[in-house]
């Protein structure tokens, strides 16, 4: 799954973003580009957890 995360700026961001998901999926594959604002995730985890997990970090995402 693709999302966009508006607010995913930096690496800091996108450190953060990758451990709101690895606390749900400590298996998850996860991409994150600041530079475009995307993450790629695969997890065999519902989007409905990631879109959460990703929302209490503070990164909203739009699915891409």
């Amino acid at each position: 799954m693709k999302f966009y995360l508006d607010n995913m700026t930096c690496g800091g961001c996108a450190r953060t973003v990758t451990r709101a998901i690895q606390s749900i999926d400590a298996g998850a594959s996860i991409i994150t580009d600041p530079s475009t604002r995307l993450v790629q995730i695969q997890t065999s985890l519902p989007e409905a957890d990631i879109v959460s997990a990703l929302g209490e970090a503070g990164f909203p995402p739009r699915s891409k």
